[in-house]
């Protein structure tokens, strides 16, 4: 499939369909509170992104699975499935990823919450797996290798000791979920693709305390884990490369990038 450079109507699209997306997590926060099961959250955000955005929660029914978000607490580093059995409690985290389908057109962006009070040493995974995002968007623009984001994030998520997890990367994006090009967090600079004005895609680097090895649930097929039970971090935002620069269609208010944006 080739990458596909998209029209000023599909940015336009885009552009809605990634706002909402930030909306849905702007708005589940005040309930990320010990004592909510994972069920509970992704029943809330389905219930905004179709009753309150008409759209649709695109990972419901994606490939079969059951719910309308991702729900990855502590250890789990991906794709972990909303449960009612699930509940939060003081001192976890949590990747809570959304992805909205509004018009044809995707929106992806996951964040990081802590529930109560959490570890320094997991507060320092989150805030350093952040950077890594951001480290990584602040190359975007016409003429970057993948390989230059990706070996930026390897760079500072190894300089503390954390691993990058490889099985698992960014994507492009548009009125297909998951398209080129594939957008690894790690590598070496000038290899890969280049990026051209007009690309939409993913950077959603998935950090880990312990080892970069990674475990798949044979029981639902969904869920990864870290091999050794440590923690992971993820964040994601969907972005536009512009003739200058990025365009990050999934930005939250609270958000203050470190790099220009368009």
């Amino acid at each position: 499939m080739p990458v596909t450079i998209k029209t000023p109507q599909e940015i336009a699209h885009m552009r809605e369909a990634g706002r909402l997306a930030a909306e849905v997590l702007e708005m589940i926060g005040p309930y990320v509170q010990p004592g909510v099961s994972t069920g509970e959250l992704d029943r809330i955000c389905h219930n905004h992104i179709v009753n309150v955005q008409k759209a649709i929660p695109a990972p419901l029914n994606y490939n079969g699975f059951p719910k309308s978000i991702c729900t990855s607490v502590n250890h789990v580093i991906c794709h972990g499935i909303p449960s009612d059995g699930k509940i939060l409690k003081e001192g976890d985290i949590i990747n809570i990823d959304i992805t909205v389908l509004k018009n044809g057109f995707h929106g992806d962006t996951s964040k990081m919450f802590t529930v109560g009070n959490v570890a320094v040493h997991a507060q320092k995974l989150i805030d350093v797996t952040l950077e890594c995002l951001y480290k990584g968007m602040a190359l975007v623009g016409p003429g970057t290798h993948l390989g230059d984001i990706g070996h930026v994030i390897q760079q500072h998520a190894e300089a503390q000791h954390y691993s990058v997890v490889r099985e698992y990367c960014g994507h492009g994006i548009g009125r297909i979920f998951h398209e080129e090009p594939q957008v690894l967090h790690y590598g070496q600079k000038g290899t890969g693709m280049q990026l051209r004005e007009g690309m939409t895609f993913t950077i959603e680097p998935m950090i880990n305390a312990g080892t970069r090895h990674t475990k798949l649930s044979r029981s639902d097929g969904w869920t990864v884990t870290t091999r050794d039970r440590r923690l992971s971090a993820q964040w994601e935002h969907t972005m536009l490369v512009t003739a200058n620069g990025v365009e990050v269609f999934t930005r939250r208010k609270e958000e203050n990038f470190p790099f220009p944006t368009a």
